[in-house]
């Protein structure tokens, strides 16, 4: 996050980043490219050289998943951005509104989790 504001000047957001990859006329469609493909690569090599760093997922269900990821996807672009842009980057600029955001999306995490354990 640090490097992207020093570098480029932006936000580290990866809900945008990710959603101008599939927005037409996005001019630094290649950064966004890199980026993404970047966090995949690093995503893996985790996954393949600290495999105890990660037990698991709550699920490995494709409808699920899927269902999870347009939720999210949703979610992200009615608050405005996701938890990398609102709970890192805009806390750190004292940002109200990514402070609000933050609390809200904790909020909603840790009501989803009691409900998929504990319902």
């Amino acid at each position: 996050a640090v490097l992207m504001m020093l570098v480029n000047g932006k936000i580290l957001g990866v809900s945008g980043i990710v959603g101008g990859l599939i927005s037409p006329g996005v001019p630094d469609r290649l950064n966004r490219v890199a980026f993404f493909a970047g966090a995949l690569v690093i995503g893996v090599a985790a996954a393949r050289f600290f495999p105890t760093l990660n037990p698991g997922a709550l699920t490995n269900n494709p409808v699920t998943l899927l269902t999870a990821g347009l939720a999210v996807g949703f979610g992200t672009r009615l608050g405005s951005g996701c938890t990398s842009g609102h709970g890192v980057c805009g806390i750190a600029r004292l940002s109200p509104r990514s402070v609000a955001a933050t609390g809200i999306f904790m909020a909603v995490a840790m009501a989803t989790v009691f409900v998929v354990r504990h319902v």
